[in-house]
Formats: C-alpha cells, sequence, structure tokens
C-alpha cells in the first residue's frame, strides 16, 4: 500500500489499494484506511472524481431562519394540527403532542440541522456518514414527493376560496336550495333556528363539500372526472412554486420575508374575533383541557409523532437540505430554539381559533357532543375558518381575501421547501442540468400528479396517500435515520462535530435525547402502531381491498428503499471479505466532513487523535455509555 498522497477512486478507497495483500489485522479508520493516513492535506482527504461545484449559500443568516419558519410554520400547524387534535379528543391529543415536541421534534430537528450544515450535504449524500443507509434519504424524499403533490392540490382549494371571497356576499355564508340539506347560515352569530338543531349542518360545510369538492359518497366507482376550476386554481400555486425554484436558494430567503411574518397578522386577528363569538370558550377549553383517560391510548401518542414530523417538517429531509446551504459557523442552536418555540405557539394559535369556532358552532346547531359538530380530515380548515370569517359585522371580504392569501403563503412557504429538497436531490446528482429545466419538470410533474386530487374522490386519495405514502413511512423512516446518527455514527461524534463546527460543548438533555429516549419512543410507538393496526377509513367508508393492497405497495415502495440500497453499498464495496465490505459500508466514507478542503483536512486529523485515545477492549454497553456521555 502507498505511504503518501493516495489518489482516491470514486467509491473512496486508494487507487493502489489492494485487498488481497492487505494484512488481516490491520484496523480501519473509514473506509478502507490504514491506522494513520499519512498525509491530512486536502489533496489526500478530498476526493476529486467525486467534487461537486462549490454550494449555493445564504444570503443571510437570517434568511435561513426565515425560511426555516416558512417551512416548519406552515399548513401542518394552521391546516393539519386542528383536525388531528380534533380527531384525538382535544386536550388529550395537546398533551402527548407537547411530550413527544420536546422529547423527538427539538431533538431530531437539531440534529438534522447540524448534520446538514456540518457537512453541507442534501437529504442523501448526508448518509455519507454511514453508506449503508443511504436509502433512509432515498425513502425520505419519495414521500417528500407525495406530500409535496396533495400540499399543492390543497393550495389550489385555497386558491379558488380566495378568488370567491371577492363575492358579496360570501357564498359559503349563506344556505342554497340546491344542496338539499339542513342548513345554517354560516353568518349567523347567533342561534335563530328553533327546534332540534343537532342534525343542521353550517353553509360553510356545505360549500366546500358540494360547490368546491364536489365529492362524491364513494370512490366504488372511480373517482370522477376533475373540475376544471381546481385545475386552473392548482396551476397557480405550482407557477409560483417553479419560479421561486428558478431564482434558486438566494431567492427563497429573500421571499422568507414576507412568507414567514404575513400570517401571523391575520391570525392574531382571526382569533380575537374568535373570542368574541358566543359559545368559543367551550371550544377552546375542549382544547386545552385534558382527557386523561384517552392519553394512554397509542393512536393518540401515534398521531402525536406524526403531527409532531409534519410541524417541524422532520425527518421528510427538507430540515437537512436547507441548513445544507449554510455557513459552516452559523449558530443553528439559536434557530433551533426559536424555530419549534414559534412552531409550537403557532399550532397552539390554529387549534384556538378553529376550536373557539367549533364551540360557537355547537352553540349554534345545540350540538352536545363538540367532536361531532363538523367533519373532521383535511377539509377541516376550510371549513371552521370560513365559518368565523362569515360571522364579521365588518367588511368579512377584506378578512376573507386576508385569510386565504395568508393559507397561500404559509402553503407556498412550505411546498417551495419541499419541491427544493427534491430539486437539491436532483441536482446533487446531475449537476450539469439547468436549474431552470429541474424546476419545470418537477412543476410538471407535480401539477399533473396534482390533477387527481381535483376530482370527486380527490379527498378519499389524498387521506390515503397521506397515511400510507408520507405518515407511516416517514415514522418507519425516523426510528432508522435515529439509529444511523445516534448508534451507528454515534452521539459521542456528533457531539464533537458540533464542538468542531460552533465550539459549545452539547448539554445532557441532547446527548440523552438522541442516544436513548427519542430512538426508543420512536421504536416503542412504531411497535405498538404496527401491533394495533386498523384498516383506515374516510368519514366512515371503508376502503377495497384492491385499495388496500395498493396502500401496502405504496408504503413498500418508500420503506424498501433503505434495505435496497444497503444491499447496492454492499456490492459495490471491493474489501476482501464479506464482513470486511459490510463493515466499511457503516462507516464514514473517506471525504466525510467539512465542505472546505482546509477545513475537512483538519477535521480528520482529528477524529484520528480522538480514536487513538480509546481504550481496547471496550464491552458493547461500555462503549454506549461512552458514546453517550463523552
Amino acid at each position: 500500500m502507498a505511504t503518501s498522497n493516495p489518489a482516491f477512486v470514486p467509491d473512496g478507497t486508494p487507487a493502489d489499494y489492494d485487498p488481497k495483500t492487505r494484512p488481516k489485522k490491520l484496523p480501519l479508520t473509514g473506509a478502507g484506511f490504514p491506522p494513520k493516513p499519512p498525509d491530512y492535506s486536502p489533496a489526500a482527504t478530498m476526493t476529486t472524481e467525486k467534487k461537486q461545484p462549490p454550494r449555493d449559500k445564504w444570503g443571510k443568516d437570517i434568511e435561513f431562519l426565515l425560511s426555516c419558519i416558512a417551512l416548519s410554520v406552515g399548513l401542518g400547524n394552521v391546516w393539519r394540527f386542528p383536525f388531528t387534535a380534533l380527531e384525538n379528543g382535544g386536550g388529550a391529543f395537546v398533551i402527548p403532542y407537547l411530550i413527544v415536541l420536546l422529547l423527538v421534534g427539538r431533538p431530531i430537528y437539531y440534529l438534522e440541522m447540524l448534520i446538514g450544515q456540518f457537512s453541507s450535504r442534501g437529504c442523501i449524500d448526508v448518509y455519507d456518514a454511514s453508506p449503508a443507509m443511504r436509502g433512509i434519504g432515498y425513502g425520505q424524499t419519495y414521500s417528500t414527493f407525495i406530500v409535496m403533490t396533495y400540499y399543492a392540490s390543497l393550495m389550489g382549494v385555497t386558491m379558488r376560496y380566495l378568488v370567491a371571497s371577492f363575492g358579496d356576499p360570501l357564498p359559503w355564508s349563506e344556505c342554497k336550495d340546491s344542496w338539499n340539506a339542513t342548513c345554517i347560515d354560516s353568518r349567523l352569530a347567533v342561534n335563530m333556528v328553533e327546534g332540534d338543531n343537532a342534525t343542521k349542518v353550517s353553509s360553510a360545510e356545505l360549500y366546500f363539500v358540494n360547490d368546491v369538492l364536489k365529492e362524491a359518497d364513494s370512490i366504488d366507482d372511480g373517482i370522477g372526472s376533475p373540475d376544471w376550476r381546481l385545475v386552473l386554481c392548482l396551476l397557480i400555486p405550482w407557477t409560483c412554486i417553479c419560479l421561486t425554484l428558478v431564482k434558486g436558494i438566494k431567492s427563497s430567503g429573500k421571499v422568507a420575508y414576507f412568507l414567514a411574518i404575513f400570517p401571523y397578522v391575520v391570525m392574531l386577528v382571526l382569533l380575537i374575533r374568535a373570542c368574541t363569538l358566543e359559545g368559543a370558550g367551550a371550544g377552546m377549553l375542549y382544547f386545552i383541557k385534558p382527557q386523561w383517560d384517552r392519553i394512554f391510548e397509542a393512536k393518540v401518542w401515534y398521531a402525536a409523532v406524526t403531527q409532531v414530523f409534519f410541524s417541524l417538517t422532520v425527518c421528510f429531509g427538507n430540515v437537512i437540505m436547507y441548513s445544507s446551504y449554510n455557513r459552516f459557523s452559523n449558530n443553528v442552536y439559536r434557530d433551533v430554539t426559536i424555530v419549534s418555540i414559534m412552531d409550537t405557539c403557532t399550532s397552539m394559535l390554529a387549534g384556538l381559533i378553529v376550536f373557539g369556532v367549533i364551540g360557537h358552532l355547537a352553540h349554534v346547531t345545540d350540538a352536545p357532543d363538540l367532536s361531532k359538530v363538523v367533519r373532521g380530515g383535511a377539509g377541516l380548515a376550510f371549513i371552521t375558518y370560513p365559518d368565523a370569517i362569515a360571522k364579521f359585522q365588518f367588511w368579512p371580504q377584506f378578512f376573507a381575501v386576508a385569510f386565504f392569501l395568508m393559507l397561500f403563503v404559509l402553503g407556498i412557504g412550505s411546498n417551495v421547501g419541499m419541491a427544493t429538497t427534491i430539486m437539491t436531490v436532483v441536482r446533487d446528482r446531475f449537476p450539469h442540468l439547468k436549474p431552470s429545466l429541474v424546476a419545470f419538470v418537477i412543476a410538471i410533474i407535480g401539477f399533473s400528479i396534482g390533477i387527481i386530487y381535483t376530482t370527486p374522490g380527490g379527498q378519499y386519495l389524498l387521506d390515503f396517500l397521506d397515511f400510507y405514502g408520507a405518515s407511516f413511512v416517514a415514522l418507519v423512516l425516523a426510528v432508522f435515520e435515529m439509529i444511523t446518527f445516534a448508534w451507528i455514527y454515534g452521539v459521542g461524534r456528533i457531539c464533537r462535530d458540533i464542538e468542531f463546527m460552533l465550539g459549545i460543548q452539547t448539554g445532557l438533555y441532547w446527548r440523552v435525547c438522541w442516544g436513548f429516549v427519542t430512538p426508543v419512543m420512536l421504536a416503542a410507538i412504531l411497535i405498538y402502531h404496527v401491533a394495533t393496526y386498523k384498516a383506515l377509513t374516510f368519514n366512515g367508508y371503508v376502503y377495497t381491498n384492491g385499495m388496500y393492497a395498493f396502500g401496502w405497495c405504496v408504503f413498500a415502495a418508500g420503506v424498501l428503499q433503505l434495505p435496497a440500497w444497503a444491499l447496492y453499498a454492499v456490492l459495490k464495496r471491493k474489501e476482501a471479505t464479506w464482513q470486511d465490505r459490510i463493515a466499511s459500508c457503516f462507516k464514514p466514507t473517506h471525504d466525510w466532513g467539512p465542505e472546505d478542503p482546509e477545513l475537512n483536512a483538519k477535521y480528520h486529523e482529528s477524529v484520528y487523535k480522538y480514536e487513538q485515545t480509546l481504550p481496547a477492549g471496550r464491552s458493547l454497553g461500555r462503549k454506549m455509555l461512552d458514546n453517550v456521555f463523552h
């Protein structure tokens, strides 16, 4: 074996490395390294064949922070959080959600920010830290693509409402004879109907179901034809996303000033209005008062975990992607604290608004059960918020336009982040492709798939794919993501990387969460969820066996990325024995670390020096404890 300045082939092995002549007892550091590389210069630690063009960077640190706020504080809070809370008992859901946020959400968010910034790699290349686990990145990209397509369809519905908001009166504020249902005008501020009103439905809900979605009673006979108005409305968000992608990451940072700040102004106005509605207090109390008997239900904890994933947008690759464009020394600890606090406050704010309106609707309809006042599911935000706006006595059109513009802005912020993740994956693989071409192809494919959600059966498919293609896949891959970085790569090494990058010590809270609490909680919730699995339904509709088979295929296409890419990583290795091949696939590649060649060389030297201090013959238990506490 050569002893100075070896050249490297693309898989990271020295070019003159012969596995047949390597001594069998020679210890490895990284992918095929001898115990001490003789040269820590950039030429010896960076692979020239694999070298990517310099990565774009955010214009300012504040643009990264605001972009993270726009990404994480979005539809997951205003649209998904309220209906998830409604389906899981209001206060019975909030307590597990806050616990999961503290012990799972924040640790994963901080971890993903750190790994992305430290390596300047996207959500797939970041698994150079353990190449056998690269399939996690591909699976998360797959889930991100599914979420991106149906999020954009929700933006189409939002645009439909935005256009309708200019009408006088608001089209959802009054009942229509064509609906053929027992209806209550949403514009009514008090109960003005006599008799048993428990079966009455608000005009806002009937407008959403009958006029906007034209929703079918089932999809047994197919999903129907797309609604041309929703198709046109779907074209608008994809045009905005495409234009933002073409301009690049710096353009996203400039747009984030508006995307992150404007929504809070509108939400505060809606909260004030919700608080003035009669009966709103009962709804808000239902939202914040724990139902202790339901807190121990496994499905509530599963809902809390998946909601944290959607709220903070962790375990989808988006946070890793955004932080990979950071400058190396950016203080992500500060950013994590700010984003997680704002994310929680936004979810609670949205919950108070929605449940305040639900409480008012319960008062109007004399309904004894708050959980059955309005239909749950994805459409909740398009029922309760419009219903609240319809009760505004002064210029309701203005507030309707402001709200749906806000919802559109939130959705665009989330969608731009997800689309940028897809674009980063493509551009990292094919850097010669023009950004405009990649952006255009992503928009065309996303728009084409999104058309299925504009059909009468679109909401059935949205709920279905959200479960099998996004939530379930994200939870499974989240478990393996934590195993990869906490146990394979190692909490101890992560903490030393943080000190190398930011010059700060990592506290016991983060170490314990990364090493034990977070992976164990995720694994326990996943196992219990699988053990108590029940077939998914949508508003009482039971899908056909063929649909369930399709759902499991969608799930498998995401999860099986992990073993498929692990097998590929093993097969392309060149070590003499299978044991050595497998072992090397779980160790960082030789060029893992900072993007800058000089920093990368210093980093590898520091890793080697630390490894020389480790005592030999440690037990597995001792290694795990040292991994967390040293």
